[in-house]
């Protein structure tokens, strides 16, 4: 790639590392915010929740919009709102005001990050190229989140304030050499098309009412009826989504897109893969600083290890998935990742960090090996025109993933807290960091039966290309032997 192409993806690279930073330095910022602003416990978890709602609810009309609507204009355009709510959050002085914040830079990032990741499957040849941008993105994220437990610890001791105002400091710097170096080639279709309304409107509420209901499920038993009408709801409104797109013309989505199967695995795949490493991160979290009396800052420079996947995404990754392929290396990465929280199964009370340390090294590796790779087979095979939408579609799942994970390990840890006292707790812990065990081996089967169509798939097509070399070499025999007996 030229020094342009490099600047160009820096800039969209920028922007998934804007997202984790910005959510990580939240979660370490919180109880600071609650604090200080005299927040209830409610508005404290509705703080963390709105940006949630507003990413996984809007991410597939996101998606869709850049594809329809222009890559560049949306990209740019919410960029904007997103630095402009992060900063009135800064200045938000009650609750509501935060949580009105947190919602619409959670939208903002819905729009924002799949027209990035459209824009880099847009921009870059299909192949080595397009593959290494994909995986330099995705370790990209997962480094601005890891950095930003480190970076909300420190800012959080300055004052909280800044959590909110850093995000705006970057995302300013990301604006102008974007306006720059995105092509205004890119461009909504030439064919004027009718925007799916009805779609969108179905679409927004399913996947709000959904996210919600996901949100819900930290309750655990508690106000369940509340949870399920919600659920019961979205699907609903989804049932009516579908109805509606096959009835459009230029629907807000083809429905057709979800009849290719490995895009359908790989954003299955991702969302239990990053259910597991959110829910476990959440845990450790938990059981550092409550149990183990960590401080903020402590527990993030432990955590750090776990974003090695930064440096071996871009390097390593590339070589792997050059050398035994997209499939065989996402189940690697699955299986790396069953192994490490498998590992933190039997967590004791005094546990020494040495004794933590290949848990949090191999889930590090596991995500370098996995999130780039499903990044790639998501998007892969998927038209021009489309682009936009397969990103909705990944993101949306990561989205809900990421909530289903740290959800469930939340319902299953009030579950299991059945005692008071330091044992009782680590009991709870213990049984809370089966779920992600439990969610990357569904995964690895997923994965395993995608590795097994992918090797199908090269079988039929050497037997094709061996076919169809016969047929060529037995041409000229059968041209000859007609014109000798022609003679």
């Amino acid at each position: 790639m030229g020094t342009r192409a490099w600047a160009l993806l820096l800039v969209l690279c920028g922007t998934i590392f804007l997202e984790g930073i910005d959510v990580a330095m939240m979660a370490v910022a919180i109880p600071a915010v609650r604090s200080d602003l005299g927040l209830t416990t409610g508005t404290a978890a509705w703080v963390m929740s709105a940006y949630v709602l507003g990413y996984a609810g809007f991410t597939l009309l996101g998606g869709r919009a850049a594809d329809l609507l222009g890559r560049r204009r949306m990209f740019l355009l919410w960029l904007t709102v997103f630095l402009a709510f992060s900063g009135l959050g800064g200045f938000a002085t009650e609750g509501w005001m935060l949580i009105v914040a947190r919602f619409v830079t959670g939208v903002a990032a819905a729009f924002m990050t799949p027209a990035a990741l459209s824009l880099i499957t847009t921009s870059y040849e299909e192949g080595p190229q397009r593959n290494k941008a994909l995986l330099v993105f995705a370790g990209t994220g997962a480094a601005g989140f890891s950095l930003g437990l480190v970076i909300g610890g420190l800012l959080t001791e300055i004052g909280w304030r800044w959590v909110f105002f850093a995000p705006v400091l970057m995302a300013a710097a990301l604006l102008v050499p974007a306006v720059r170096l995105i092509p205004r080639s890119d461009a909504p279709p030439a064919r004027r098309r009718t925007f799916d309304l009805p779609g969108a409107i179905t679409a927004a509420g399913a996947m709000l009412l959904a996210a919600y209901t996901v949100v819900r499920l930290e309750h655990g038993l508690h106000a369940w009826p509340l949870t399920l009408a919600t659920g019961l709801a979205a699907l609903l409104l989804a049932a009516a989504f579908v109805a509606v797109e096959r009835r459009c013309p230029d629907p807000l989505v083809r429905l057709g897109i979800l009849r290719k199967s490995q895009v359908v695995r790989a954003d299955l795949g991702a969302l239990l893969f990053l259910g597991a490493f959110f829910g476990f991160q959440f845990v450790v979290t938990l059981y550092l600083q409550e149990l183990r009396g960590w401080s903020s800052l402590q527990t993030a420079v432990a955590l750090l290890v776990m974003g090695i996947d930064a440096v071996l995404a871009p390097t390593l990754t590339p070589r792997l998935v050059a050398r035994f392929g997209n499939a065989r290396v996402i189940v690697g990465g699955f299986v790396l990742a069953v192994a490490a929280y498998a590992l933190f199964l039997p967590v004791g009370m005094d546990w020494s960090y040495a004794m933590m340390f290949p848990t949090l090294l191999l889930s590090g590796l596991a995500f370098a090996l996995a999130y780039g790779p499903l990044t790639i087979a998501a998007t892969d095979g998927v038209t021009e025109s489309e682009q936009g939408l397969a990103g909705g579609l990944l993101t949306t799942a990561t989205q809900f993933g990421s909530a289903i994970g740290i959800s469930a390990v939340t319902a299953v840890y009030g579950l299991a807290s059945t005692g008071s006292g330091p044992e009782a707790t680590l009991s709870a812990f213990r049984a809370a960091l089966t779920v992600p065990v439990v969610l990357v081996a569904l995964g690895t089967l997923i994965s395993v039966v995608s590795a097994r169509e992918a090797r199908r798939a090269v079988r039929r097509a050497s037997q094709v290309s061996s076919v169809n070399a016969s047929h060529t070499s037995a041409k000229p025999a059968q041209r000859s032997g007609g014109i000798s007996s022609w003679k």
